[in-house]
């Protein structure tokens, strides 16, 4: 991971500014430098279905379509926050659809906000894993489809106060230690997104 062309963003920075264009979304995958096979097996994934799908950033693409979320750690990043996600009763980050911005970051930090109920969140500009999973609704709204989820790391200010919104059933900070416990079930794609964050917070927040 490049720290060097890293830096962290607030809501209103100028590169953060809402883009219409896939373009804009395929170079941000483009430009990701993987750490891991699975993370290498997701970009090549999402280049593939966007080259296919040119309405990949809109919900109406019923295969599958943008996402953008990420790790929230505490300003001192030791702990990450987590969300008992409403429709599908699991504990998740926060996230959600891009809605046809293609600045994934500029998507994740609003997600991250508007889920967490945060105010003053700056998010660090390069994403930090990339997954494709199947989004299944439980509650059988709409169909099942792939959720392309460019995720970065956010981090909260000093004395964060967590309000959340009607997403999530409860809130929750843990530490990187407690990824793994039985309560929580993380799956493994949220548990790799945790270590990333996790391992760039030490560096930049250490």
């Amino acid at each position: 991971m490049n720290l060097n062309a890293g830096r962290w963003c607030a809501a209103d920075d100028r590169d953060l500014v809402s883009d219409e264009r896939l373009s804009t979304a395929v170079t941000i995958v483009e430009n990701f430098n993987p750490n891991e096979n699975a993370q290498r097996q997701s970009q090549q994934t999402v280049l593939d279905f966007a080259a296919r799908h040119q309405d990949a950033l809109q919900r109406s693409c019923v295969a599958g379509h943008f996402t953008g979320s990420s790790w929230v750690v505490n300003h001192s990043g030791t702990q990450g926050l987590v969300l008992l996600h409403s429709k599908v009763d699991r504990w998740l980050q926060p996230g959600g659809h891009a809605d046809g911005n293609g600045c994934l970051g500029s998507v994740a930090l609003r997600e991250a906000t508007e889920e967490t109920g945060i105010a003053g969140l700056e998010i660090w500009s390069d994403p930090i894993d990339i997954d494709v999973h199947l989004f299944v609704n439980r509650s059988a709204s709409e169909p099942s489809h792939l959720h392309l989820d460019v995720r970065y790391l956010v981090k909260a200010p000093p004395e964060a106060i967590v309000r959340g919104n009607e997403e999530s059933q409860a809130l929750k900070w843990v530490k990187e230690e407690e990824l793994t416990d039985s309560e929580l079930s993380l799956d493994e794609s949220t548990q790799r997104l945790a270590r990333c964050g996790f391992a760039l917070a030490d560096q930049v927040l250490g």
